[in-house]
């Protein structure tokens, strides 16, 4: 700091060389009083200065830090009054979110969910699994379950259940040379309630191959719904692919043969049921099945079976409708159709009713059919006579 004091024990050349220094000006031609004089005017206006730029300097500093707490008191308020209520919903949209997707992921897990089945009158009274062999290549399965299989199946695996994955396992039967039949895992095929039917590729194993429906939990275990009926799938192309039931209106006896639907030793009640109920018609089994009486009278190797049935046929608009005994049957594309029909033991009556397409109009035929069939006493005759 500058003082009078401080100043008049220097000397006049260091006086003036401060001076110069702090820009006084004609500093060269004043005396030691005069060169004091400046000095102390040059430091108190220095000091003035200086505490003025101090004042405005923390004035504005305080205004500022005043002015920005303030904005940000109003801003935190009204943050907080605008978003409390959103962040609370916010979570609950989320929870509802997971909650939504554990329930579809459930839901894709219970078969007895299948839409197509959520699309019959009536709900499947026990579980089944089919197994359809399409041609070469393909085979189909078509399967129903009921809630309570599904339910049981929840509880068996406790918890395990979270993991659980329906699938279709794809079985070849072979034999280890005893009397019991040996079933290996070919594949397996992860399924969901989003559909009840499903194309395999063949395995071409050329041996015997079934189907079994259920769910698998990582480990091996494996919980066990149904088994399919038994099939041998050919070695060579037996017909185009189709990807829907409407050619098995056509070939229903065909794909019935093909999925062992004849073989004596691999009957299956639920293959005859499904393709029956997919093609409107009855599948016809050999008449060995139903004319018990008139097989092996003798109780020898000749056997004698006699069976007949019934051919509707007729044509219409190739646009219209037509059902026979209340069944739809399947126009072709020259309107003309034709359906095989069972002829029981007695008499029926069947009508025949076609629609126009705007079912305005309507054209009934009734059939009356009557079947009376008589099984003879055999006649023997003695060889030596």
């Amino acid at each position: 700091m500058i003082t009078a004091a401080s100043l008049k024990t220097q000397t006049s050349k260091d006086l003036a060389q401060l001076a110069k220094k702090k820009g006084v000006q004609g500093w060269h031609s004043m005396r030691k009083e005069q060169l004091i004089k400046a000095l102390l005017k040059v430091a108190k206006n220095k000091e003035k200065k200086n505490a003025k730029s101090t004042t405005k300097t923390t004035a504005s500093k305080t205004t500022k830090r005043a002015t920005k707490a303030g904005v940000t008191t109003k801003t935190t308020a009204r943050e907080k009054s605008r978003t409390a209520k959103p962040k609370k919903e916010s979570k609950s949209a989320i929870a509802l979110k997971l909650q939504r997707e554990r329930q579809r992921k459930e839901n894709l897990k219970n078969l007895s969910l299948a839409s197509a089945m959520g699309k019959r009158a009536d709900v499947p009274e026990h579980d089944r699994v089919v197994l359809i062999v399409r041609d070469a290549y393909w085979i189909q399965a078509y399967w129903e379950v009921t809630k309570s299989t599904v339910q049981r199946a929840k509880v068996a695996l406790n918890g395990c259940w979270h993991e659980a994955k329906p699938v279709l396992r794809v079985l070849k039967i072979s034999s280890d040379g005893n009397t019991n039949s040996v079933e290996e895992v070919v594949e397996e095929i992860e399924i969901h309630s989003g559909v009840n039917n499903w194309y395999i590729q063949n395995p071409s194993t050329g041996k015997p191959i079934r189907l079994a429906i259920g769910y698998s939990v990582p480990g091996g275990k494996f919980h066990l719904i149904s088994k399919s009926n038994q099939a041998t799938p050919p070695t060579k192309a037996g017909g185009e692919i189709d990807e829907h039931w409407t050619d098995i209106t056509n070939d229903v006896e065909k794909y019935y043969a093909l999925s062992g639907g004849f073989d004596e030793q691999a009957v299956s009640a639920d293959l005859q049921a499904v393709l029956e109920e997919k093609s409107q018609q009855s599948v016809y089994a050999p008449a060995f099945e139903r004319l018990g009486s008139a097989i092996n009278v003798t109780g020898d190797d000749f056997d004698f079976q006699v069976d007949a049935h019934m051919i509707v046929f007729g044509s219409t608009d190739p646009k219209a409708s037509v059902t026979v005994g209340g069944k739809p049957v399947r126009l072709q594309e020259d309107g003309s159709f034709a359906l095989r029909v069972d002829l029981p033991e007695r008499r029926q009556v069947l009508p025949v009713v076609a629609a126009n397409r705007n079912g305005t109009q309507q054209r009934t035929t009734v059939l009356a059919i009557e079947r009376n069939t008589k099984v003879m006493e055999p006649v023997a005759t003695d060889m030596d006579q």
